[in-house]
């Protein structure tokens, strides 16, 4: 980036208050500096930018911290985390940015770099990652696939308490294990969510069971780590169904309902924001990275500012 960064950047936090009056994804929000709902935001979106620029987006964008990719093709490689994540969160304070919360491609105590993963993550006070998806294998059924599903936890559970750190497995829609939260439940129920539980993600709930959801919230409230938020739609072609994702307030999900329901609960559990939906077409993504930067944050601070309403609203900060 150039010289005329910090005209920009004053020029931008200048404006920042006004993209939610002025856009057309305007709300009645007093703004996120009023709350305290830390929001930690899904790096992948912006993975292929370099660390000052992504961190200097976010900054601007409202966010708290990262929840950064430390997995094969994220922001950071597994083999390279011990000099590449130290890096990219010192880069981070630098903005003000938080980074405690990692997605991983990690599914067992065993593999090459997990140990080395958590322990560098642990020691960068990183205290919350989400873990790899599973799936069940048909061929052995249900039952054993489970069983050593379940055995892997239990490993990385352990490993968990010697560093204090917590997973989080998401319940990602599609043939996966965790889809239908049930089977999720009966394999973590009798971990300590302290170290191990849910990454719940209310998006994937409702694609896989759009009304009985709440039904499988309630089953496995007391087992959730950490919440992820998202929005979508459908969009059906024939008799096939696609999953669209879209700015927060525009799809499908009552959130409402959601935040109340949490509210009853009483949970505290940190958030993670993903934005899966593109932010730039193609004419767009050819531009000068200040030209990008300037589509990129009033985009995300929509959504920033809109989970941050629904928590100060539910007094869920």
């Amino acid at each position: 980036m150039n010289h005329n960064r910090r005209d920009f950047i004053k020029g931008m936090a200048a404006s920042a208050a006004m993209v939610a009056t002025n856009s057309a994804f305007a709300f009645n929000y007093a703004g996120s500096e009023t709350s305290k709902a830390q929001i930690a935001f899904f790096t992948k979106l912006l993975d292929a930018y370099d660390n000052d620029f992504l961190a200097e987006t976010l900054a601007m964008a409202g966010v708290d911290g990262f929840d950064v990719t430390v997995r094969p093709k994220g922001k950071i490689e597994p083999e390279k985390v011990k000099d590449d994540l130290p890096r990219f969160v010192e880069t981070g304070r630098k903005y003000g940015l938080k980074t405690e919360m990692m997605v991983t491609g990690i599914s067992s105590a065993d593999e090459i770099y997990t140990k080395q993963t958590l322990e560098t993550a642990a020691k960068l006070g990183i205290k919350h990652y989400r873990t790899q998806w599973l799936d069940i294998d048909f061929k052995k059924g249900v039952d054993k696939s489970l069983a050593e599903i379940k055995s892997k936890f239990e490993g990385l559970t352990q490993l968990n308490q010697s560093l204090g750190i917590q997973a989080g497995y998401q319940n990602h829609s599609g043939v996966r294990f965790g889809a239908s939260i049930w089977d999720l439940y009966e394999v973590i129920k009798d971990f300590p969510v302290k170290y191990f539980g849910c990454q719940y993600d209310i998006r994937h709930a409702m694609c896989e069971a759009s009304a009985s959801w709440i039904i499988g919230l309630n089953r496995i409230k007391n087992n959730i780590s950490s919440i992820a938020i998202k929005d979508f739609t459908w969009k059906v072609n024939g008799k096939k169904t696609e999953i669209v994702s879209v700015p927060l307030g525009e799809g499908l999900i009552d959130f409402d309902k959601y935040f109340g329901v949490l509210k009853d609960f009483g949970l505290k559990a940190p958030v993670t924001l993903h934005i899966e939906y593109p932010m730039l077409n193609a004419d767009e993504a050819k531009l000068p990275l200040l030209e990008q930067q300037k589509i990129l944050v009033p985009k995300i601070r929509h959504d920033v500012d809109f989970v941050k309403s629904y928590i100060q609203k539910y007094l869920l900060g």
